[in-house]
């Protein structure tokens, strides 16, 4: 393997260039945890990796709770399997506490508060009673605890790594949230070294080759707990030298040919680019702030042949999606083409006629 194959090859692992799964809940479980910030984009993401499938079966995934959404890691809002989530709170905890600590702090959430808080969430969450925050924080206000500004968000982020609250069903447009009790029954515990380990084995299953340093970066664990894991999985991985980079990747994965003039469309903070630390495989330096912004922003990116050649934008016109691309370099027919047929494939995954100005 030589560098041009690193972005290729991911394109293979991560299910865009071709995939073996069939359901949007199976996508979601092979990668562990797919970031979901942009909840219309994250849907595209699990869309683009599955044939035939529409935004109508994705939202249903996530209405019957086999999808939800949550905060983890990083932290940042997270899709993950209804199966998967409590290992992974419980892997994400210690983390996550630690580095909140401090706004929690200028907020003036201490420990009897949140838990008041959590109780009274709870409270009004019971018997499948699904709210959107602003109808949970008229709650807590109601019981004489402050919401306003920054503390409504950090509550809710609390009631979520706690394991009290994750998502609810859409009510029209609104997210709602919902008792994990009563979402997903409990099941046993695993330890803190299994969570490690089958963390760790989703990751470089799914985004190799990566290196040790990217997975640091998308788990937000400890250096010595990414070590550890790649150590617990040592007999599933192997490992290359690369420019001086150690990247591993699944013993039964093989480079793939090239898939010459090959052209996806991604969303924004799709794990193609999201998920490494070091992101030159797949974008040229000079290029990277046309593609992430300097506040963290991962915009909708053109993939072709595994390099990010541009980003595209959508809008809505009555019933039309409209597809913008802007290239770094003008397209040449066959991408041209390639890019008409995607943004077709994503306008049929919503419902809606193309137009591409």
């Amino acid at each position: 393997m030589n560098r041009s194959d690193i972005a290729r090859a991911r394109l293979f692992n991560q299910q865009i260039a071709a995939t073996k799964l069939t359901t949007p809940e199976e996508i979601v479980s092979w990668f562990g945890a797919m970031q979901a910030q942009d909840y219309g984009m994250a849907k595209w993401a699990i869309g683009l990796r599955i044939r035939e499938v529409t935004e109508e079966s994705v939202e249903k995934a996530i209405a019957d709770g086999n999808i939800l959404r949550t905060h983890l890691m990083r932290p940042t809002w997270h899709f993950v399997a209804a199966e998967d989530i409590r290992w992974l709170i419980a892997l994400s905890v210690p983390q996550l506490k630690s580095t909140s600590k401090a706004i929690f702090r200028s907020c003036g959430l201490d420990a009897e508060t949140c838990h008041r808080a959590n109780d009274l969430i709870a409270g009004a969450l019971e018997n499948g009673n699904h709210l959107t925050r602003a109808e949970i924080m008229a709650e807590l206000k109601n019981s004489g605890i402050d919401s306003d500004n920054l503390r409504a968000a950090y509550l809710m982020f609390n009631a979520e790594i706690e394991g009290i609250v994750c998502s609810g069903t859409k009510r029209g447009k609104q997210q709602t949230y919902a008792l994990l009790d009563e979402r997903v029954p409990k099941s046993s515990e695993l330890s803190r070294d299994e969570t490690i380990a089958e963390l760790t084995r989703r990751y470089f299953t799914s985004h190799a080759p990566a290196t040790l340093k990217d997975f640091i970066w998308w788990s937000g664990l400890p250096a010595s707990d990414a070590r550890k894991g790649l150590e617990m999985n040592k007999s599933n991985f192997t490992s290359e030298e690369i420019d001086g980079q150690t990247y591993y990747l699944p013993n039964s994965f093989s480079v793939p040919k090239s898939d010459a003039d090959s052209l996806y469309l991604l969303p924004s903070f799709d794990e193609f680019m999201v998920a490494y630390k070091d992101r030159s495989a797949a974008i040229d330096v000079d290029r990277t702030k046309e593609a992430i912004t300097g506040n963290g922003i991962f915009k909708p990116i053109i993939v072709v042949n595994g390099k990010i050649a541009g980003i595209w934008k959508r809008s809505y016109k009555k019933d039309s999606l409209v597809m913008e691309q802007i290239p770094f370099h003008e397209l040449n027919d066959a991408e041209n083409e390639a890019f008409r047929l995607k943004a077709e494939k994503y306008a049929l995954f919503e419902g809606k006629n193309l137009q591409i100005i």
